[in-house]
């Protein structure tokens, strides 16, 4: 057997899956710089390009359902943050798909076989070769898998604003941040509320929102923001 022949079949034993479509996972595996030499192989780009639409979805229905009270904006930052080239180049080296790629033999000279685009491109062909060998039920088990721990880091970065900012306090040995309404304005149907949040030693920080938990989170959110370089009290 030989290195590429070995590496593919480690390739599957990773993912979890064994092609029925053999042509399918060698098409996924194809760099277009097999072709440049004026071979008619057919390369990945076209299932890169469905594989890119199947991660997407996949992603932001996990995304939805974990993230229940998060506002669109923060569930695009999230998307963003695991679906980019660099996410998918991860995966790719989790299931050592640059050993498994296969590449003209300029690319593999200049080391396209780590780059992170090639990666990432080849990753998101991967993904679409099992939604067509397997539908979408591989394909989503595919992501969920290994994917794990690019969400458990987004759970970090993605927390609540108030949540972050009473965490952010009690590292320091701090009173839990104290919110209180400043005003109320407007009509009964479309109410105003100004929210200052207060940490001690700290300057507070308002928000104006239509309802007090929204100006409270917009509030936590602001104070956030100035205290990212304020340094954490030394102990003594």
């Amino acid at each position: 057997m030989n290195t590429r022949v070995a590496a593919v079949a480690e390739l599957e034993r990773r993912i979890g899956h064994s092609f029925n479509d053999r042509d399918l996972l060698e098409r996924a595996l194809t760099h277009a710089s097999v072709g440049e030499g004026g071979s008619k192989l057919r390369h990945n780009e076209r299932l890169e390009f469905l594989g890119d639409r199947v991660l997407n979805l996949i992603v932001a229905e996990a995304l939805f359902a974990r993230m229940p009270q998060a506002a669109e904006g923060d569930l695009t930052r999230a998307f963003h943050q695991l679906v980019n080239y660099q996410a998918c180049a991860v995966v790719a080296r989790a299931v050592g798909l640059g050993e498994a790629l296969r590449l003209g033999g300029g690319a593999a000279k200049l080391g396209m076989r780590d780059h992170d685009k090639v990666l990432g491109d080849a990753c998101e062909a991967l993904i679409a070769a099992l939604y067509v060998d397997a539908g979408m039920a591989a394909a989503a088990a595919f992501i969920v898998a290994f994917w794990a721990d690019q969400f458990a880091d987004l759970k970090a970065s993605t927390q609540d604003p108030k949540t972050a900012l009473q965490h952010w306090a009690l590292a320091r040995g701090l009173p839990l941040p104290k919110y209180d309404q400043v005003s109320r304005s407007g009509s009964p149907h479309k109410p105003s509320f100004v929210i200052e949040v207060t940490v001690d030693g700290q300057p507070p920080e308002r928000a104006a929102a239509g309802n007090k938990q929204e100006a409270g989170r917009l509030a936590a959110e602001r104070l956030l923001a100035k205290l990212g370089d304020v340094p954490q009290k030394a102990e003594t």
